[in-house]
Order: C-alpha cells, then sequence, then structure tokens
C-alpha cells in the first residue's frame, strides 16, 4: 500500500523536488545569497515534507485499505464512512452501485423462480396427456407400432422427469426424509417402467438382492436408480443387466452391470460433468450428458458413493455404496 500511495502521489513528490532545486539554483546564481542557509532550509522542507506525507498517509490510505480488504459478498458497512470529500464521493458511488446490484438481483432471482414454478407447472400438465397417450397405445393392436411408439412415449417421459428433479435439487437438502426402503421393490418398479424398451433392444434383468432394504429418501433414490438403468439399458442389445446388492463394512452396496458399449477409461473421470457424452461416440445424438450430472448431484446429499468401472466393448459396473446408519443423523440435521 505504501508503494501505491508513493505513485499517487508522485506528483507532489516530483513538483516538491523542483522547487527545492530551483531554491538551489537561485542561490548558486545569486551571490548575495547565502548557500549554506538554503541548504538549511532545503533540509528543514525535506524532514517536514517527509512528516507531512507519513500523516497523509496514515489518514488517507484507513479509507482505501479498508475499500481494498472489503469483499463484495460481506456488507457495505465495513467499508466505513469517508473523511474526506473525495472518499465521500467514492463511498458514495460503491453505495448506490451496491444498492442497484441487489436490487436487480433480487428481481433476478424473482424472476428465475417464477420461471422455475411455471415450467415445473408444466411438466406437471403435460403429465396428464402423456398418461392418456400411453393408454391410447397400449390398445394399440399392431404390436410392432405399439412397441416403437410406447419407446418413444418414454423417452419424453424420462426426459420430463429428469426437468423435474433438476429444478427441484436446489431445494433438494430441505426435502429430505430418510426412512427404510424396499430396495426390491424400487428396483422392480424402475425395471417395470422400462420394460417396452428392453424389449424393443432384447435386454433382460436378473436381480439378486441379498440386502432388500436400505435407509434413503423415497423421491430421490429411485432418480438415481432409473438414471443409471436407463444408460444401461440404452447402451445394451441383446443382453442382460445384473441387479445385485450385498452388505460390506457395515455399509449396503448396490450394483447395476450391463454388458453394453462400456465406457473408455479416460471419459471415466468426465461422466459426471455436466454436459460431457463421450470423446469417442460422437454420433450419439440423443445424449445429453445430464443424466449422470444430476445423479451425481443427488447421490452427494444422500451420502451415497457411486464409483464407476468400465472396460470400452465390454460393459459397465456401478456400485452404490449407501452410508453406515449412523451418518444419517448428518443427513437429518440438516
Amino acid at each position: 500500500m505504501i508503494k501505491k500511495y508513493l505513485l499517487e502521489r508522485r506528483s507532489w513528490i516530483l513538483f516538491f523536488c523542483l522547487l527545492q532545486g530551483l531554491f538551489l539554483v537561485i542561490a548558486y546564481v545569486d551571490t548575495s545569497i547565502h548557500v549554506s542557509s538554503i541548504l538549511y532550509i532545503v533540509f528543514l522542507s525535506f524532514v517536514l515534507f517527509l512528516l507531512f506525507l507519513v500523516m497523509q498517509y496514515g489518514r488517507e490510505v484507513s479509507f482505501y485499505k479498508r475499500l481494498n480488504e472489503w469483499n463484495p459478498n460481506v456488507d457495505i458497512k465495513m467499508i466505513g464512512e469517508g473523511s474526506t470529500p473525495l472518499e465521500q464521493i467514492v463511498e458514495k458511488a460503491i453505495k448506490q452501485q451496491v444498492d442497484t446490484s441487489k436490487q436487480d438481483l433480487n428481481q433476478l432471482t424473482i424472476d428465475v423462480e417464477q420461471e422455475k414454478d411455471e415450467l415445473l407447472t408444466w411438466i406437471h400438465e403435460v403429465k396428464t396427456p402423456l398418461t392418456t397417450m400411453k393408454l391410447m397405445i397400449e390398445r394399440m393392436e399392431d404390436r410392432a407400432l405399439r412397441e416403437q411408439l410406447m419407446y418413444e412415449w418414454l423417452r419424453i417421459h424420462l426426459l420430463l422427469d429428469q426437468q423435474l428433479h433438476k429444478r427441484r435439487i436446489a431445494s433438494m437438502e430441505n426435502d429430505l426424509y430418510i426412512e427404510q426402503l424396499d430396495l426390491e421393490k424400487l428396483v422392480i418398479q424402475e425395471i417395470q417402467s422400462l420394460k417396452s424398451w428392453c424389449f424393443q433392444k432384447g435386454v433382460g434383468f436378473e436381480v439378486e438382492l441379498d440386502v432388500t432394504e436400505v435407509l434413503s429418501d423415497a423421491k430421490w433414490l429411485p432418480f438415481i436408480l432409473r438414471q443409471i438403468l436407463t444408460n444401461a439399458v440404452k447402451y445394451s442389445k441383446n443382453s442382460d443387466i445384473m441387479v445385485r446388492s450385498y452388505e460390506q463394512h457395515g455399509r449396503t452396496v448396490v450394483e447395476i452391470q450391463d454388458e453394453g458399449r462400456g465406457i473408455e477409461a479416460r471419459d471415466i473421470p468426465r461422466i459426471f460433468e455436466k454436459g460431457f457424452t463421450s470423446t469417442r461416440d460422437h454420433k450419439d445424438q440423443n445424449a445429453t450428458g445430464m443424466g449422470l450430472y444430476l445423479t451425481k448431484k443427488v447421490a452427494m446429499p444422500l451420502k451415497i458413493h457411486i464409483h464407476v468401472q468400465s472396460e470400452y466393448g465390454q460393459g459397465t459396473l456401478f456400485q452404490l455404496t449407501f452410508p453406515r446408519k449412523n451418518d444419517f443423523i448428518k443427513i437429518t440435521s440438516m
């Protein structure tokens, strides 16, 4: 800060030095003036000027120090009041800017929340004709056409469901309710919802659940299972998907293993990134890169650890490791 202050006042310092130099030149030219007297005056002037700079530094810099250390996320009062007219101008301008930014931010927050509510309402309204459409499709006699339409209906349903949960994630921690859930029921329910897609792709399921109950949230755990099962079916064909559960070191582990396309080793660290699809399969236009990203975001508040093993062309294994019972005290206290 001292260096900055000296640079700010360099015009003062330069003017003072030129003035003292002028005195010395006059004393040198005018023989009637004693040079020693002028040197004495110049010396005293330098001492007084240095004292003046030190005093001004302490008085002027304190305001700018607070301004430099001020965090925009902290109240503007931390800056304090300016003691000089120029400092007061700066203080007033900053406070006006902060007030304007707060108003804009509040209005933006209101607009975003309103848009979120409107979108959630729209999604719920769309679900009604979708349900009717499903019933109409199920009554169709042409089996091939029925399965094709059911597949397209399922894609729309899953995309809407993904958007619905995406909008709710921001307030997820305020909506958690940890309880004992029937894991077998949840898994079967999610598999049943994908049956038309499975028939079309020749995909089957093998379910071996040594642990049939888990502690988790009834709204968000199905979403995690749905995203992983959907990916498994999407990238599999004419093969079986294995779903198993067991207990390991006091924790429940759920595994979902497919024999599908698999994931490149270089892509595994990035599959949970927003919008990431693949560095190899660029022709996959149906991939949005949102499913696993949302899955990871949901799993974190639930303290579920997701581990992925895969070999390209051989299939993929997803491991969901649930926390111990005692760990849920942290979740329920949120």
